[in-house]
C-alpha cells in the first residue's frame, strides 16, 4: 500500500490572508507560500506529525473552530516568551508526561494554536507501522 511522506500544505481561508501570512512569518517563522521559483518555502524539521480527528463534540478546542494547528518547536519557553513580548496571549500552558508541553495562542482570526514542545523521549516510528 502507498502512503503519503507527510504534510505538503495546510490551506484555509481567511478574512485578511495577506495580514495572516505576515503574522504568521512574524511570529512563528513560517515562510509565505512561493510565488514564484526565487522564493524559498517554509521547510520544517523532521519530526512527529500527528494527525487526530477530534469528535465533533470535543470541548479540547473552540466549537465554532473546524481545527487547531499544532506545531512543534524546540524550546517553548523561549517560543512563549518571544510570543508575549510582542503582545500575544498564552493560555493552556501544560505538560503530559512522556509527551510534552504544550500552550495555546490564537492568531488574529481566532484559528487556536498549540505549540509542542515534545519529551525528550524520542518516538519510534516502528511502533507506529501497522
Amino acid at each position: 500500500m502507498q502512503k503519503v511522506q507527510g504534510v505538503g500544505g495546510f490551506f484555509f481561508r481567511a478574512k485578511d490572508p495577506v495580514g495572516l501570512t505576515k503574522w504568521y512569518r512574524d511570529h512563528l517563522g513560517i515562510n509565505p507560500a512561493p510565488t514564484d521559483m526565487e522564493m524559498a518555502p517554509w521547510r520544517t524539521e523532521a519530526g512527529v506529525t500527528v494527525f487526530a480527528p477530534f469528535g465533533a463534540d470535543t470541548d479540547y478546542f473552540a466549537a465554532d473552530k473546524a481545527f487547531m494547528l499544532n506545531f512543534r518547536v524546540g524550546d517553548l519557553d523561549a517560543m512563549v516568551a518571544q510570543l508575549r513580548s510582542a503582545g500575544i496571549e498564552i493560555s493552556h500552558e501544560t505538560e503530559m508526561e512522556g509527551v510534552g508541553r504544550f500552550a495555546r495562542i490564537h492568531d488574529p482570526e481566532g484559528n487556536p494554536i498549540e505549540l509542542w514542545e515534545p519529551a525528550a523521549r524520542r518516538f519510534d516510528p516502528e511502533d507506529a507501522t501497522g
